[in-house]
């Protein structure tokens, strides 16, 4: 798809060169990549900011609404469309940042600017999101119509679901959203409001944020005499009570207020060209010990939970003052077929950088699975320089994709390698792109096992590779043994988050936490309901809803590398400027879908769909469709004065559009057995009509130009005489609409003689 879509804006960027602006151009007329920078990939044209394009299935219609240029007459169309990127007259970003979450709104104004004012397009609205980022809604405004997102419950949602047209929207990207809106007049102003939320990445302290942001030249009204306004404003709420520094910023920002715990900046400029880079802004939370607090807030009136809310977080503090736990590691790596080729280049690569951390007093084992099991060695290994080389060269000959895919045996193989760990915190690593058929059977052993294990029970850290594999069953299984779980839907983000969860898991300063002053109270329920350990890496944040009175002070235990007992204490705070329902929806809902799928609990399914719909956060039992919403002017007359009018605008849904899937999905078990990779979409098998009727109309299309009179003389040869008579009467036809140039490809595609 992002081949495809790629594809589309180069063909409609050679389009939007028959436009005509007159003598009062601010840029050049957009020209494509020249031959040296084109590539086999997609990237140079996919939305690097929110963007939006014109769908051009008749190039006939591509002219400027304002000063029409006549152009030569096109003949054909665009099949598959061309997308031609709207020009853009104003842009707003505001963010808000709450402890690790940052909600981002980008408002703009776009102009159908390529399309006669007597036609019409459909328009394409891409959104490049951040880091785990998921869509809150997108609202658009044109002349007497409006759009906007909204999330229903699937139940209310199946009949519709197999008729929805895949053009209406989808991910293009893991993280890039599309939506069409329907039929605008060319010339129009499209108003759009565009929010999603993404986390904040977290290095020594330091919070990181980036948005994209980096709008390509050709989105620059052509005209020098239109205003072009662009605005950030900025918000931060760290929560924690203590002294936040600003530490980097990508855009001139005015700081305009500066808090206990709070930052605010703006910037607001008239720009010859909009930015030209992501926006990026990093501000440390630092300290020299670890650290934490509580943050309580009561429910909204409109809360499907009217239970108190709360959250706890700790911070790890700075690295001097640090001490990382000594570690046993198993690393169960997935070398099935379907992880042939980048999967399993990357998840080596991830897997090399690990072992070249791990500390000589840590040990470490590699077994690797697809239907068999390979181990490295019988027992655990000391992560010595001579033993992480001849590891290394042990994978390297042995992770060679192939066979099937079995979970359970190498995972209890590892458990058993740990059960008898002492003075030092036992890891698995579990990486695959698979589902199984017994994952709910492995949930229930390894809760059985790790639960009533020792002191310190093995953590499972958890990595999903692409959408076929069960995601809520890893995540599931994480939430169990207190590890954590993380995934690359992206082939080009396989090994850069790898590393991250390796490292997360690698760096544990805290172990088995807990909180026993919570269990007092009337009603207690808690995300995730076992407590991570704390990593060097990253804060901890835990959040539930609670009825009862909630102390003003908790103590936070835990054990430390050398097996001590930690203890920290938590005062409580109410949060009157973060909205921690919306903070911590994202993960409660998953946490709470993989517990629905783990239980199979029909209640459990109906309260996320309720949470989805009332925070706008995507989940499985809800889909996304678009209300289209007509003004209609109705002119009344008054009753002591007839010749008085009032005019009444009213408003109401005339249509909806529904969306294709958006879902993760609970594995694909077909997709397993089959050994499809990641992200493989299959190859394109057009119908014959399809191929006529393409040659047909691509009249001024690249195809003639690949087609020689040898190719056509060559393949003509091998027709039986049926087919030529029947070549001969469509070339006749063609001809009359002064197409018969065309005729020769037809032959092209197949030059099989079938």
């Amino acid at each position: 798809m992002a081949d495809d879509f790629a594809k589309a804006v180069e063909d409609g960027l050679k389009l939007s060169k028959r436009l005509y602006f007159g003598r009062d151009r601010a840029v050049s007329p957009p020209k494509p990549l020249p031959s040296m920078e084109k590539s086999a990939s997609a990237e140079p044209y996919m939305p690097t900011a929110p963007m939006v394009y014109a769908v051009i299935h008749d190039p006939k219609i591509v002219d400027n609404p304002d000063i029409p240029s006549y152009q030569p007459h096109v003949h054909g169309r665009c099949d598959p469309p061309a997308l031609i990127p709207l020009q853009m007259n104003r842009v707003d970003l505001e963010v808000d940042c709450y402890l690790d979450t940052a909600f981002i709104r980008v408002s703009g104004i776009w102009r159908v600017h390529c399309v006669m004012g007597s036609k019409s397009c459909d328009c394409r609205i891409a959104i490049p999101m951040g880091e785990q980022g998921s869509i809150l809604g997108v609202e658009v405004e044109v002349l007497r119509k409006s759009y906007s997102t909204q999330l229903i419950a699937i139940e209310d949602d199946k009949d519709v679901e197999k008729g929805v047209r895949p053009e209406n929207g989808g991910f293009l990207k893991p993280h890039i959203l599309t939506l069409t809106i329907p039929q605008i007049d060319g010339g129009s102003n499209l108003s759009i409001k565009l929010c999603w939320s993404q986390k904040l990445s977290y290095c020594d302290g330091q919070f990181s944020l980036k948005v994209p942001f980096k709008f390509p030249e050709y989105v620059t009204p052509t005209i020098k005499k239109i205003p072009k306004k662009e605005r950030i404003h900025l918000n931060v709420n760290a929560g924690t009570g203590t002294e936040v520094l600003c530490k980097t910023t990508s855009h001139p920002l005015k700081q305009l207020r500066r808090d206990v715990g709070k930052l605010g900046y703006s910037y607001e400029a008239e720009v010859l060209k909009w930015s030209s880079t992501d926006f990026t802004f990093s501000y440390s939370v630092s300290a020299s010990h670890i650290f934490g607090g509580v943050l309580l807030q009561s429910p909204s009136s409109n809360d499907v939970d009217q239970r108190e809310m709360f959250c706890v977080y700790l911070f790890p503090g700075s690295q001097q003052s640090r001490k990382v736990f000594r570690k046993e590691v198993v690393f169960v790596v997935d070398i099935s077929g379907s992880m042939q080729g980048k999967p399993l280049e990357d998840t080596k690569a991830a897997l090399s950088t690990a072992l070249s951390k791990l500390d000589q007093e840590d040990s470490f084992n590699i077994i690797g699975f697809n239907g068999e099991t390979y181990l490295f060695s019988t027992s655990m290994e000391l992560a010595t320089k001579e033993t992480v080389e001849r590891a290394s060269r042990w994978i390297s000959i042995n992770f060679i994709a192939g066979g099937s895919t079995d979970i359970s045996v190498p995972l209890t193989k590892a458990v058993e390698m740990l059960t008898d760990t002492r003075g030092s915190i036992p890891i698995i690593f579990l990486v695959t792109d698979g589902a199984v058929e017994d994952d709910r059977r492995i949930c229930d052993l390894m809760k059985s096992r790790l639960t009533n294990g020792g002191p310190i029970c093995p953590r499972i850290y958890t990595f999903g590779i692409g959408s076929y594999c069960n995601h809520y069953f890893l995540r599931m299984l994480s939430t169990i043994s207190r590890g954590q779980y993380d995934a690359a839907y992206d082939l080009d983000s396989i090994e850069f988050r790898m590393q991250k969860l390796f490292t997360r898991g690698l760096s544990v300063v805290l172990a088995d936490i807990t909180i026993d002053t919570l269990k007092d109270l009337d009603d207690f329920e808690m995300h995730p309901s076992r407590i991570p350990d704390l990593s060097s890496e990253s804060p901890l944040t835990v959040s539930g809803r609670y009825q009862g009175r909630f102390p003003d002070t908790l103590k936070a235990k835990g054990v430390s590398r050398d097996l001590s007992s930690v203890v920290i204490e938590l005062k409580t705070q109410n949060a009157k400027d973060i909205p921690l329902d919306r903070v911590f929806a994202k993960q409660q809902i998953d946490l709470l879908t993989a517990q629905a799928w783990f239980s199979e609990d029909k209640l459990l399914r109906e309260k996320v769909a309720k949470m989805s719909v009332e925070t706008g956060i995507l989940s499985e039992y809800t889909s996304m469709v678009i209300l289209e919403t007509v003004e209609e002017n109705n002119v009344t007359e008054s009753s002591e004065k007839k010749a008085s009018t009032q005019k009444i605008v009213d408003s109401k849904v005339s249509k909806t559009i529904h969306l294709q899937s958006l879902h993760i999905g609970f594995g694909d078990l077909i997709a397993t057995a089959e050994n499809i990779p990641p992200g493989y979409e299959g190859p394109k098998l057009p119908e014959v009509a399809e191929i006529f009727v393409k040659a047909a109309s691509n009249c001024c299309s690249s195809l003639c130009n690949k087609c020689c009179c040898m190719c056509a003389i060559s393949c003509c040869s091998k027709l039986n005489d049926q087919c030529v008579i029947v070549l001969t009467q469509l070339c006749t036809a063609l001809a009359c609409f002064g197409c018969f140039e065309c005729c020769s490809s037809i032959c092209c595609p197949g030059n099989d003689g079938n």
